[in-house]
């Protein structure tokens, strides 16, 4: 379809976007490279549609009538067409409204001689006729002798030959409309369902849409009115300063369902829609607000540009869902504050989100003291003790700095030009701002500039900075730090101790800025490290190791995974020789230090499940199958042995089933007994060595059991 006629369709409502799409995202560099691509005569793409007579929900105002009869839904390829729309016709598309439209990125300009694209840029462009909006370039306001007037008007003439040329590029770009843009259309006869699929794995193979967003698009194919019951209260939320996206309202709701933030594919069913609807009743009624509300009065927190991660609220989100209507106790409050701040400390969501987001979940759906749990996780991966030297080069940016301003606003801290406490205050030129200690232009002067990247760090580290409201920092300018901090020290006494600035008046002097950083490095340190503590006490608790972490940490002398018990993978059919492998690494760990068998899972760590077992026996019971196990662990040991030696669980981990064989070190040798090639019965010794099942030789088994099942002094007696 041309591009003319794709706009022209969207003009004369034939051509519609579903509501369950995302917003206009496009970044003004992206609609550069589309236009450049085109102009080049480059592949941009491909446009997929669904015709339909039972369109879902549509963006915009317009209402579907069954009277039109099959409509169109653009699925792929709206951001694109988008794009086209507004630098071709200058306006945002009936189906967007303004706030939809992320970025803007109308406004393009063309060198009408070399055909380069950029933004207005005044110096640049002013005084040049050859730069023109390429929206007028496409509406055909301009032409090369509108062009060549100009050119007369500034004292410049232009050759016949260059006024061709002008033409020539001129109908290159206006050209661009008769493009064609290939297109793929589901046809009349799928459902709304089997749209969203295709949507889902068109979408999927690239990198245009998140986890998130699909689910989003999945949710409202079911639920229509979701989007926008979402952003109503994302809407609500930011006029308090509380700013988070789409994306973060999925997760809280795979949270609260499903407690873990990895499988947004648990959220693609229809079966979702009435407990989907239930739990977005109680957070928008209750838990946001209420957790909001948490993290400004006892967090210190006024805005979410103060946090590093907003994910870290998802936890505590999901925690207070849990409780049903009641509110957080004063232990609960404090114990979940104090893990707010040490996740943001330690950049606890900066990567992995979902893995961690998982880990987090299953912690608050299982524990009874969750925040312990996951402050000791953080602990564990982080020292949570905060050192001087971290402070040593960081900007204002590093997450340390987000805690000073809290632990700041927690003490009563006040502007040291207005007195004003650095609360949230009303007006915007009461609004927080960061001020330089001692000023750059002054720091610059003694070697603290660009040109060495070690000292300008020390300039920028936060520790350099104070917290002013805005029109204190207007007034302050470029005062030396000695004669400012002694005028603070004289009108607001409490201030410069309640903002951890060092009160050493030789510290001041600009000679002696490296042990002014010094010394504030340690106050902050130190009181950070007090108030963090005296928040509440955590207990030390002792967490087990879930099954997703030890599968994470590979196969080892005390773990060992094995894709099946007896079903052969590669051959397609049951082969009993594996049965005796897992029999092998049964005794092998008996025969060591004890040790887990995981079957289902394979060498990779990745998890496959017991289904092709199940099925091998007959019936997908996982009841036959422990009793298949049990009965050839007894045949080959003894039922007194798998009673007190082995415990076998089943575990459930994406979704498949995963059997666990624990084994306790053995107190006497055990034996394996198996057919050699010839069918007849032998006895074999085996034990591990590093992350496998070794035999241990008839020449060294002797040496062998006497070391393992044997102390130093019944050593001594059978000698």
């Amino acid at each position: 379809m041309k591009i003319s006629s794709i706009l022209e369709r969207i003009d004369e409502k034939q051509l519609f976007v579903p509501a369950f799409q995302r917003e206009y995202v496009w970044k003004r560099d992206d609609a550069k490279q589309l236009i450049d691509s085109l102009i080049k005569e480059y592949p941009t793409g491909t446009m997929l549609l669904w015709e339909t007579a039972k369109p879902p929900e549509l963006k915009g105002p317009h209402k579907y009538d069954e009277k039109q009869g099959a409509v169109r839904l653009l699925l792929d390829g709206q951001q694109r067409i988008t794009t086209l729309y507004m630098l071709i016709r200058g306006e945002i598309p009936p189906y967007y409204t303004k706030p939809e439209i992320m970025n803007d990125t109308r406004g393009l300009y063309v060198n009408l001689e070399t055909l380069e694209l950029s933004y207005y840029m005044k110096k640049k462009m002013e005084n040049n006729p050859l730069w023109q909006n390429i929206t007028y370039v496409f509406q055909g306001k301009i032409s090369a002798f509108d062009l060549q007037s100009k050119f007369t008007e500034i004292g410049n003439e232009i050759g016949m030959n260059e006024l061709k040329q002008l033409n020539e590029n001129i109908n290159t770009i206006t050209r661009i409309k008769e493009r064609e843009f290939p297109e793929q259309t589901i046809p009349i006869k799928a459902n709304i369902r089997e749209a969203i699929d295709i949507f889902y794995k068109v979408n999927a193979s690239g990198v245009a849409l998140t986890d998130a967003e699909l689910a989003l698009a999945q949710i409202s194919g079911y639920w229509p009115q979701a989007r926008d019951r979402f952003k109503s209260k994302l809407a609500a939320l930011e006029k308090e300063g509380f700013v988070f996206k789409l994306d973060f309202i999925v997760y809280v709701l795979l949270g609260c369902l499903y407690h873990m933030g990895s499988d947004m594919r648990k959220l693609h069913g229809e079966e979702n829609k009435e407990k989907l609807q239930d739990a977005w009743e109680r957070l928008d009624r209750q838990v946001l607000d209420y957790v909001v509300n948490l993290m400004r009065t006892n967090a210190y927190i006024d805005h979410t540009q103060e946090i590093n991660s907003t994910y870290a609220l998802v936890p505590i989100i999901v925690y207070c869902f849990d409780k049903k209507g009641n509110h957080l106790n004063d232990t609960e409050i404090r114990k979940s504050i104090k893990w707010f701040f040490y996740s943001q400390i330690r950049a606890r969501y900066i990567s992995q989100l979902p893995q961690k987001l998982d880990r987090d979940l299953r912690i608050v759906a299982e524990s009874k003291q969750p925040f312990d749990d996951m402050l000791q996780v953080i602990g564990e991966e982080n020292r949570l003790e905060i050192m001087p030297s971290e402070f040593v080069g960081r900007p204002i940016q590093h997450p340390l700095f987000a805690m000073v301003r809290w632990y700041l606003k927690s003490r009563g801290a006040v502007c040291f030009t207005t007195g004003m406490n650095l609360r949230k205050n009303m007006g915007s030129k009461y609004q927080l701002e960061l001020d330089h200690i001692f000023p750059y232009s002054r720091l610059k002067k003694v070697g603290y500039g660009k040109d060495n990247r070690l000292k300008y760090s020390l300039a920028q580290e936060l520790t350099n900075r104070a917290i002013l409201t805005k029109t204190a920092n207007r007034t302050k300018s470029n005062t030396d730090a000695s004669d400012y901090l002694a005028s603070v020290k004289r009108n607001f006494p409490k201030a410069l101790e309640l903002q951890c600035i060092p009160e050493d008046e030789n510290l001041w002097q600009l000679e002696n800025y490296e042990q002014f950083l010094e010394e504030r490095r340690k106050v902050l340190a130190q009181n950070l490290n007090t108030f963090l503590d005296k928040i509440t006490a955590t207990e030390e608790t002792v967490a087990p190791v879930n099954l997703e972490d030890m599968i994470a940490e590979g196969e080892s002398d005390e773990l060992e995974f094995k894709s099946t018990l007896r079903w052969d993978l590669k051959e397609g059919n049951v082969n009993k020789k594996l049965e005796e492998v897992v029999l092998k690494t049964v005794a092998a760990f008996a025969n060591s230090h004890g040790g887990i068998l995981l079957i289902g899972v394979d060498d990779e760590g990745q998890v496959l499940g017991l289904e092709k077992d199940y099925l091998s026996l007959g019936v997908a019971d996982r009841d036959k199958f422990e009793l298949h196990l049990r009965n050839i662990l007894n045949q080959q040991f003894g039922a007194a042995f798998v009673t007190n030696k082995l415990k076998i669980q089943f575990h459930e981990v994406e979704d498949k089933e995963v059997c666990q064989i624990e084994v306790t070190p053995a107190k006497q040798p055990v034996i394996l007994r198996v057919k050699d090639k010839s069918g007849q019965m032998i006895e074999k010794l085996y034990a591990r060595s590093g992350n496998s099942s070794q035999e241990i030789q008839l020449s060294e088994m002797t040496e062998y059991i006497n070391e393992r099942f044997f102390t130093q002094a019944e050593r001594l007696n059978i000698k």
